[in-house]
């Protein structure tokens, strides 16, 4: 990356775990994102555990994006019947980011083979913030938060406020 596309934009956080069994003493995905984005000194200003329902996905991203700008919603990605975190987000996005879900997939694959493929992991931008939904395995968020969202967030920020 070129170092005059980045702006000096600080990163506020929020996770969102959609999940119909978890709680927040029992997220360890959403903890484990938290961990990380603190390790690279990305400030958590909103977390939550919500139900896969798109009201209450929606309710919470739109919470969620009045502290902050870079947003990883976890879980409800899958294809159960009750996976709709990328109905629920999907219309919002204003630009996708397709690159995003092709690399995680793409990485995914060399740790899991080909079940990767049920993934569909995806990302865009509505109001100058970024969101990502990724599915909510410990190591599918670890992978994801990691070795993609974290070296990128001030990259992808500073191109969705120009």
């Amino acid at each position: 990356m070129k170092q005059e596309h980045l702006q000096p934009i600080p990163v506020s956080a929020g996770v969102i775990t959609v999940s119909t069994t978890r709680t927040r003493e029992t997220d360890t995905s959403g903890n484990t994102i938290q961990t990380i984005l603190s390790e690279a000194n990305i400030p958590v200003r909103h977390y939550a555990v919500i139900p896969d329902r798109i009201d209450a996905i929606r309710a919470e991203l739109d919470l969620a994006l009045r502290t902050c700008n870079c947003i990883i919603v976890d879980g409800g990605t899958g294809l159960t019947h009750d996976d709709c975190t990328i109905e629920a987000v999907s219309p919002l996005l204003e630009k996708r980011i397709d690159g995003f879900g092709e690399l995680f997939r793409m990485k995914s694959y060399e740790e899991i083979g080909t079940s990767m493929m049920l993934s569909r992991a995806v990302a865009g931008t509505i109001k100058g913030a970024v969101v990502f939904c990724i599915p909510g395995s410990t190591g599918a968020v670890t992978l994801a938060t990691k070795s993609l969202i974290v070296p990128e967030i001030v990259h992808i920020l500073s191109h969705a406020n120009r």
